[in-house]
């Protein structure tokens, strides 16, 4: 399993929203870049980045951001945020981001992700965000009428790069993530899963390397001090050693 810090854009900045609630933001840094280099040093592989800005307008909106992550942090970049059309895709991509996250239109339109998923293999993952059972959409504003075990069983016949489960009613709560049902997702799939939301310990981090799943996303908890990101890295590396030499 491996961890990746968070980055969330809004206006050009790191924020983080309280259960995706744009009313209720916190401001961290200012200038992306360096925070990211900041998780580079501290061990990090991977970061996951969203344009807030993006997801609640319908295209990506923070792009300069996101290249500055790119090129600066020298990171395997996750991004996602309005990514609804193949330019908005190719965009992305162009500017290096390892992988793009497609939610709201995965949802919306599977046929269109569909396409997508097979014009950039090994490129897209699937962002599933939900409430409860219940999947969301459009920057966490809307539910749908989808089932989250059932459609992420559904993308997982495509050739996406992984899916990406946050819990809404946990994000940004620093309360633990939801343990039952990111394991329940990762059994009834074969593409890699990774968790997200209220991840604010390291017991929750061994929690989660308990399970079948990928990686885990830290936000806020990094953020407020709560977790050392590279104490978290050498903590999971070692449980995970210790863990492969027993079995």
């Amino acid at each position: 399993m491996y961890l990746l810090p968070a980055i969330d854009l809004r206006g050009g900045k790191c924020v983080r929203l309280i259960q995706g609630d744009y009313g209720r933001q916190i401001d961290y840094e200012d200038n992306p870049a360096e925070q990211a280099k900041a998780f580079a040093k501290a061990g990090a592989e991977w970061i996951h980045v969203v344009d807030l800005d993006g997801a609640s307008q319908g295209s990506p909106v923070n792009t300069y951001s996101v290249a500055a992550i790119v090129c600066e942090s020298q990171l395997k970049v996750e991004v996602g945020g309005g990514v609804r059309e193949e330019c908005d895709i190719m965009e992305l991509i162009n500017m290096g981001a390892e992988r793009v996250i497609i939610g709201t239109k995965a949802v919306s339109d599977f046929a269109w992700f569909a396409e997508m998923v097979h014009k950039f293999p090994n490129k897209l993952a699937l962002g599933l965000d939900a409430r409860g059972s219940k999947v969301a959409t459009h920057g966490w504003t809307q539910d749908a009428p989808h089932d989250l075990i059932a459609f992420a069983a559904k993308a997982a016949k495509l050739p996406i790069t992984a899916i990406i489960y946050t819990d809404i009613t946990k994000d940004g709560m620093m309360a633990g993530p939801n343990l039952e049902r990111t394991r329940a997702i990762a059994q009834a799939v074969d593409v890699p899963v990774i968790a997200s939301g209220g991840v604010t310990t390291i017991d929750d981090i061994l929690s989660l390397a308990k399970t079948t799943i990928a990686g885990a996303i830290l936000g806020r908890a990094l953020y407020e001090g709560k977790l050392d990101l590279a104490d978290a890295i050498k903590t999971l590396r070692a449980f995970e050693i210790e863990k492969n030499s027993v079995s």
